[in-house]
């Protein structure tokens, strides 16, 4: 399997003959209105959609913010033949996003044979309490037979999902965790995404022998970047499971 981060949430996983799209963003750097407060992007894809296509299904932890979901990402999802997200995205998006509630699951059948299986998981993108205000997010667990299994944690800054996951799927091979310590006044006096230090614990919890960050730079809202992360996961005697990519960059297990 394999994963290349094309910037901010947006990689493509490619696993069992499948490719999978999570959180597309290809809008140009500027300012996104989220209600009467804006969200700042400060650089573009490393990888054009034109060059992502054909994809199999998207992986969207949320719509309603323009850093997981954008306008040149709304429109690819009309050429995606599966959307798995919140049924809040779905009731929003309508009919072309399937909602997935947490722990069940879909199977995608591989070119080869066999099936892909991809289960929601339990996410928060804040501090608990804060789902009024945040909304609906959603994780996913990629896994099947003779593959990888890969955690795909959304925009969740709770380390109690993660030992939720680690739970239910105790073997993790690779883990994309989404990072960055992100803050807005939304929620001032705590992180939406996972801090640096917790990105490092969420790999230990998980016992992940490979961690992909994404959705830690390239937003203004983030207040921790690779370097913090590259710190954090030495300080935790865990810097041979961090794969900091570049954008445009494989990760190849």
């Amino acid at each position: 399997m394999s994963v290349r981060y094309v910037g901010g949430p947006t990689s493509v996983i490619e696993t069992g003959g499948l490719r999978l799209l999570t959180d597309p963003t290809f809008d140009a750097p500027g300012e996104y209105p989220v209600g009467a407060r804006s969200l700042v992007k400060t650089a573009g894809p490393a990888v054009a959609a034109d060059a992502i296509r054909p994809v199999d299904a998207v992986l969207l932890s949320h719509d309603h913010h323009p850093d997981n979901l954008d306008k040149a990402g709304r429109a690819l999802l009309a050429d995606v033949p599966l959307v798995l997200s919140t049924a809040a995205a779905h009731e929003r998006l309508g009919a072309g996003v399937t909602a997935l509630p947490v722990w069940e699951h879909v199977e995608l059948p591989r070119p080869g044979g066999g099936t892909l299986r991809v289960t929601a998981v339990p996410a928060l993108h804040g501090p608990e309490g804060s789902e009024p205000l945040v909304g609906e997010v959603t994780g996913f667990v990629l896994s099947g037979e003779g593959l990888p299994t890969v955690y795909v944690s959304g925009d969740n800054a709770s380390l109690d999902r993660v030992r939720e996951v680690a739970a239910r799927f105790p073997a993790v091979d690779v883990a994309v965790l989404f990072a960055g310590a992100a803050r807005t006044p939304l929620v001032p006096d705590a992180p939406l995404t996972l801090t640096s230090a917790d990105a490092a614990e969420a790999a230990r919890i998980l016992d992940a022998g490979h961690v992909v960050p994404l959705h830690f730079e390239h937003w203004g809202h983030f207040t921790e970047d690779g370097a913090a992360l590259t710190s954090a996961f030495a300080e935790a005697g865990l810097s041979e499971r961090l794969h900091l990519l570049k954008p445009g960059e494989t990760f190849q297990l």
